[in-house]
């Protein structure tokens, strides 16, 4: 039975100690409202990695997660942090390929396939970002984005490696936008993700993988999103920097 997961991406925001106080909000809420099996997932800056894993310890629904890698694992890389760095912080997941990543900083799958690996190798569970720019979504080319991003990004690991992988749909125009993709529009995508995982590997590789939807999700649309079939949660930007509009897209799932 896959994990329904709900996890937030600060992005570049919170400074220290506004990072400390939202997380010690979030944990506090974690524990006293989360009655079901899902898992709420805190993806931070780097600043933020070790003290809210420390934090985390003894709240069993809330893990930590970065926000990228290198796909090195050392080296004369100044500025950069490695999967190996990011473990070693207690953090278990790490974002891999957000459309930001793609758009601002010229990732491209080849890239992202290397960082999905650095990643499993240091025992990070990569939540793998694809999805499409609303120009391929208007010329109808969405289809073929999303099968490239995925053969050329993770489709070369093993069964095994797979296995660690959380995919995230992005709708790229739908990202800080205050757009949305209709319930109806991403079930149709992630039903796709879903059939190309069962034709590269089986079906029961694919019934077992986890399918976040990432793309302006709040508590208003979260409930309708979520009860799609081949929906598994969210990854959650803005909201997750409230800690009642996180923790009421978590509670969904109770």
């Amino acid at each position: 039975m896959r994990k329904k997961i709900v996890a937030g991406n600060w992005k570049m925001n919170m400074d220290y100690n506004e990072g400390l106080a939202l997380f010690s909000e979030i944990a506090n809420m974690v524990k006293d409202e989360i009655t079901g099996q899902q898992q709420a997932v805190v993806c931070c800056p780097f600043i933020h990695l070790y003290s809210l894993s420390q934090l985390a310890k003894g709240v069993d629904k809330v893990a930590i997660g970065a926000q990228n890698c290198h796909q090195k694992e050392s080296g004369a890389y100044t500025g950069e942090i490695s999967a190996k760095m990011v473990k070693s912080t207690g953090a278990a997941y790490v974002i891999i390929g957000h459309s930001e990543r793609r758009q601002y900083f010229g990732e491209d799958n080849q890239l992202l396939a290397e960082k999905a690996e650095a990643a499993l190798n240091s025992s990070l569970k990569p939540i793998f970002c694809i999805g499409e720019t609303l120009e391929e979504r208007e010329n109808d080319s969405y289809f073929d984005v999303i099968r490239t991003q995925l053969k050329e990004g993770v489709f070369g690991l093993t069964e095994s490696q797979f296995a660690q992988v959380i995919l995230a749909y992005e709708p790229v125009w739908a990202i800080g936008t205050g757009k949305t993709a209709s319930a109806e529009q991403a079930q149709e995508i992630h039903a796709f993700i879903r059939n190309e995982i069962a034709e590269n590997y089986n079906q029961q590789v694919a019934d077992d993988t986890t399918i976040l939807y990432g793309g302006s999700c709040n508590p208003k649309n979260a409930p309708e999103l979520f009860a799609q079939p081949d929906i598994d949660g969210g990854l959650i930007g803005g909201a997750s920097l409230k800690s009642r509009d996180f923790l009421d897209i978590v509670k969904v799932f109770n």
